[in-house]
């Protein structure tokens, strides 16, 4: 893992002589599909247009961009997946419901 100083998290000189840095993208190990708890929310804020967003992942980036893969491609639509959301353009939130549901996820419906 590349610990340089610009992944430094918070605190930028310490006189404790036992002082550790936080790093951050310190990433956890995935949790097993029927256990993640992932929220399934629209957004009409992005530049006028509606996109679904999937919030609450817990894993490694690669898992996160794998499944955000998976749902872009069976939407047949763009879309992004990083920082822990995954962002499917478009107003598909039933399909990605759907699409969710037969991988073996846990979601809740947030919002209208």
């Amino acid at each position: 893992m590349d610990r340089n100083k610009k992944n430094r998290k918070g605190v930028m000189y310490s006189t404790n002589p036992n002082f550790e840095f936080e790093y951050e993208n310190e990433e956890m190990d995935t949790l097993a599909n029927n256990q993640q708890n992932l929220r399934v929310c629209i957004d009409k804020h992005r530049a006028g247009k509606i996109a679904v967003i999937i919030k609450d992942f817990i894993g490694t980036t690669d898992d996160l961009k794998a499944l955000g893969k998976i749902l872009k491609v069976k939407c047949g639509v763009g879309g992004s997946a990083k920082n822990g959301e995954i962002i499917i353009q478009g107003d598909l939130r039933d399909k990605v419901m759907d699409i969710l549901a037969k991988e073996g996820y846990n979601y809740k419906r947030v919002g209208g």
